[in-house]
């Protein structure tokens, strides 16, 4: 009797195991070895040289405004290791480790913010009209930060989030 050795079950295929089984979903895999590498890097490097110009302009968007204007207003940022919270008048960015999201404030329909009973943990939890709640808890170095926070973010809220409302309020008593 034959003996094989190694094991008898086959590989699982489909795209819970192999993003590439499903075409279109990603980009075929292109055979190149690591041998094959040296090889056309020289090429790339080559093209890249041809348009240095085309590549910085298409980094810079002159539509986009830029980051680094200063904006008169509240700006609350709070973070710890993991999780950092911003809220200024672009609007609310959450981030928890290499995961970001972005509301603006016309996205959000209410910010929520809750203080754990024992611990240093405060909860900040942003709502969408859809229904949907994005929450994000931020360990605190002492618990007299919660109410330090709490008012700042307050105030942000306040200056932006309102006005975002009363131009909503204007424009619909406006088209009556």
């Amino acid at each position: 009797m034959e003996q094989r050795i190694g094991s008898s079950s086959q590989p699982l295929e489909g795209a819970g195991f192999d993003p590439a089984f499903i075409p279109g979903l990603t980009s075929p895999a292109s055979g190149r070895t690591e041998e094959d590498g040296p090889e056309k890097e020289p090429e790339v490097a080559e093209a890249e040289e041809a348009a240095p110009e085309a590549a910085e302009e298409d980094t810079v968007s002159p539509s986009e405004p830029e980051e680094d204007t200063a904006v008169d207003g509240p700006v609350f940022e709070a973070s710890d290791r993991r999780a950092r919270i911003v809220a200024d008048h672009r609007g609310v960015r959450l981030c928890l480790d290499d995961q970001e999201c972005e509301f603006r404030w016309d996205e959000i329909g209410a910010v929520e913010t809750a203080t754990a009973r024992f611990g240093k943990r405060w909860t900040v939890t942003v709502h969408t009209p859809d229904r949907r709640w994005y929450p994000i808890e931020i360990e605190a170095p002492a618990r007299s930060r919660f109410t330090e926070w709490d008012e700042q973010l307050d105030a942000v809220l306040d200056a932006y989030f309102e006005e975002e409302e009363e131009a909503k309020e204007e424009g619909e008593q406006d088209a009556d």
